[in-house]
């Protein structure tokens, strides 16, 4: 397969690495000094393009992509949450194919299953509240994290005594501590931590006067990350569409 890498950073590189062992080929790369190359004729001839960028690029390299008739794998987070509706229009009605995660980790995909199974269990134990927590490196720029938002809506639409989740607290790579915890019975507070090279660690916690339970998921490295998004790729290059995770593993059906 020909793959073509938007953003060249960690992720990026790791991603090519990656997609070279599976036998795929890299066909173009595009950093920030380079965007022009969205338009070139190497770009043109991938089969998809892996876009990691960050929230105030990742759109405009989507429109660039699908302009050049090329799939797209996204893991970008903080800009999907405003555009789903027109992504899924242009999708529909232009023939364009984005596959798009805040998580591409086999583990967190595993994790997510648990989670929506633990939420709706959860509906027949009023006693425990639930709580979640999210930790990333200080080169992260959203909070929370796409992948809290992801898990925590998956909480709000299967236990129904929370209709919504909330910012809690954060903690600034200087230490210093913003927000509250403090909300309504009905909302979900997520709390972000940010410090050092940390790739991500998503705590989701239940807890009553009793006893308290925690699931975890702390990724050690990129390479799951990568893997996932090459796999998505794959994936992409057979299907058209809006694409997620859902789609590639049945288990989050």
């Amino acid at each position: 397969m020909k793959i073509a890498l938007i953003g060249y950073g960690k992720m990026g590189r790791e991603i090519e690495r990656v997609a070279l062992g599976r036998g795929h080929d890299i066909v173009c790369i595009v950093d920030a000094d380079n965007r022009q190359d969205l338009g070139s004729a190497a770009f043109c001839s991938a089969q998809v393009a892996i876009e990691f960028t960050n929230p105030t690029a990742a759109y405009d390299n989507c429109l660039r992509a699908f302009e050049a008739g090329v799939k797209v794998v996204s893991g970008s987070t903080g800009w999907m949450e405003s555009r789903r509706e027109e992504m899924e229009r242009r999708c529909r009605e232009e023939g364009r194919t984005l596959f798009w995660s805040s998580n591409f980790s086999l583990g967190v995909a595993l994790f997510s299953a648990v989670n929506r199974y633990l939420a709706e269990l959860m509906n027949g134990f009023p006693m425990y509240d639930v709580t979640m927590s999210e930790t990333h490196h200080v080169h992260k720029l959203d909070a929370p994290s796409g992948t809290a938002i992801s898990l925590a809506q998956d909480i709000v639409e299967r236990l129904d005594r929370k209709t919504r989740w909330v910012k809690g607290t954060l903690q600034a790579p200087d230490g210093s501590l913003s927000g509250t915890t403090a909300c309504g019975a009905d909302e979900l507070p997520v709390s972000s931590i940010r410090e050092g090279e940390v790739p991500g660690i998503h705590s989701i916690r239940y807890e009553s006067e009793a006893d308290s339970i925690t699931i975890t998921h702390e990724a050690r490295n990129r390479s799951g990350f990568a893997l996932g998004a090459v796999l998505a790729a794959e994936y992409t290059a057979a299907h058209t569409g809006l694409l997620g995770m859902n789609d590639l593993f049945a288990f989050l059906k």
